[in-house]
């Protein structure tokens, strides 16, 4: 397994260099989103419209925090289950997204549009929000306030930290898991 310190947007090319199981490191800018917001984005997409966001080489962290401390830029962000988004993430796949970050296990059509699209699936740990927010240096509502937690900011981070689990060639680091401590 190895370690890669990224820097957001990310090409095609870098995404092919991550593997199920890689650590990554990422620096620059991630988008943050859960199921109302990923909602909004989709009608968008349906209606033809112009999304309010540009996803092309992003990552969207799927996160709802909590209010900021004084002083901080944003209160713990621990990660949400990522299978509620799982209806949303091929269109986003299909407009230039890289990359997810959640925790959990995707459905096969997400998968499926990770290697078509060429992007990854990555995973924050569930249960560090707090020590998580510590790699995010600054938190700016972008669209749709009116969700409050669940709002759309674009977070300035410098090496967040995830776990690649699921890469462009169909990797999959918990069913690897699953096989490599299965009894016969």
């Amino acid at each position: 397994m190895a370690e890669h310190r990224i820097e957001t947007p990310v090409s095609d090319e870098l995404i092919t260099n991550l593997r199920a199981g890689d650590k990554v490191f990422i620096t620059g800018y991630l988008y943050t989103g859960r199921d109302s917001a990923h909602k909004k984005l989709i009608d968008l997409v349906n209606e033809g419209k112009e999304l309010p966001i540009d996803v092309k080489g992003q990552f969207i962290y799927y996160v709802g925090p909590t209010p900021a401390r004084p002083g901080k830029p944003i209160g713990s962000a621990g990660p949400t289950t990522s299978y509620r988004m799982d209806s949303f993430a091929p269109t986003l796949h299909a407009l230039g997204l890289k990359g997810t970050i959640g925790k959990g296990s995707r459905n096969e059509e997400v998968k499926e549009s990770l290697k078509k699209y060429k992007a990854v699936y990555l995973a924050a740990v569930g249960g560090a929000g707090a020590l998580i927010s510590k790699s995010i240096e600054g938190a700016e509502v972008i669209a749709y306030s009116e969700l409050g937690p669940e709002a759309i900011r674009k977070v300035e981070v410098k090496d967040f930290p995830c776990i690649v689990i699921n890469d462009m060639y169909g990797g999959d680091l918990y069913e690897e898991g699953k096989k490599q401590y299965k009894r016969d």
